[in-house]
């Protein structure tokens, strides 16, 4: 199966109750790790490519890998997503560069400013059979080029405004801040999403996918490895899976984990690095960090619900 927009998942997932996972990619070792998980479970794929991505392998590094995911994977949907893009510019280059998913996140600027960026970028992507996201509201914590506020709550998306933010932009999903944050230091305190804000948008909104970006929820067995073998990571904490789970219920058709995968390599590598001093082959601590995001990642799609969902996504 060739690359696919995300038009026909988040028809099903709205549908059907569930949410696809949409994971951000680095490297070889993460997007294997990913697809073996996906592979297994039989799901709907988005693959994500960041700011700190480009910056880190290349675009045309991380667009091969994932060409041969696509290729070796014919019987699952993948979607292939440009996260958190600035600017209409970056978002032109990666709808040219065959990208069925671009995000423009105009979330910084003035109301109207952000309609105005969005709408240019959907007049672009849409006759092209590119699907646009957009966001709304302020997400706080860090994630690489993004940092927003500390108080998250005090930005939590407006119904009336996302209502007319879609009505005016053309955008095809929204990423609505409702109190997620991004980063491993996300929360002082235990996060309460605002499942009322969501369930007020799509009453109002029925059928348009919203999206969640900052969910991941910091899996304590990866901090906890982290920390047993010489790190230094107190008080990460994450959004709780409960809370993705029924949001993935409601409207939230897209779940965007990032800061999970991280962990779980991570963790594994320091494991090895501690458990076997001597250990210099790369093979043999990426190989299990890998296997532990592999493991990680089955697990992620069962929280979202899209486990068993490929065949109906395609």
């Amino acid at each position: 199966m060739a690359l696919v927009n995300t038009k026909k998942m988040f028809e099903m997932a709205y549908k059907n109750g569930y949410a696809v996972g949409a994971f951000n990619v680095n490297n070889m070792e993460i997007t294997q790790g990913i697809i073996a998980a996906v592979a297994e479970e039989k799901a709907p794929l988005i693959l994500q490519v960041s700011r700190g991505a480009r910056e880190y392998a290349k675009n045309s590094y991380l667009r091969a890998i994932i060409d041969v995911v696509v290729e070796e994977n014919p019987d699952i949907p993948v979607a292939i997503n440009l996260d958190h893009g600035d600017n209409f510019e970056t978002c032109k280059q990666f709808v040219d560069d065959g990208f069925t998913s671009v995000m423009i996140d105009g979330s910084r600027l003035p109301f109207e400013e952000n309609i105005a960026v969005t709408k240019k970028v959907c007049e672009y992507a849409h006759p092209r059979d590119v699907v646009v996201e957009a966001e709304l509201g302020q997400l706080g914590g860090i994630e690489e080029d993004v940092v927003g506020v500390e108080d998250v709550e005090k930005h939590i998306a407006d119904p009336d405004q996302a209502v007319e933010f879609v009505e005016k932009s053309g955008c095809d999903s929204l990423a609505v801040a409702c109190g997620t944050s991004h980063g491993a230091y996300k929360f002082k305190v235990e996060p309460k999403l605002a499942f009322d804000v969501l369930e007020e948008i799509g009453r109002r909104l029925p059928g348009f996918p919203l999206v969640m970006h900052g969910s991941s929820s910091v899996l304590k067995e990866f901090v906890d490895l982290i920390n047993k073998y010489g790190g230094a990571m107190p008080n990460a904490m994450g959004v709780p899976e409960e809370a993705v789970t029924k949001a993935s219920k409601m409207a939230m058709c897209k779940v965007n984990i990032d800061t999970d995968l991280r962990l779980a390599l991570t963790a594994k590598i320091r494991q090895v690095f501690a458990e076997k001093p001597s250990e210099f082959d790369p093979r043999k601590y990426l190989g299990p960090g890998r296997d532990a995001i592999k493991a990680m990642v089955k697990h992620k799609l069962h929280v979202v619900g899209c486990a068993g969902k490929a065949a109906e996504c395609s």
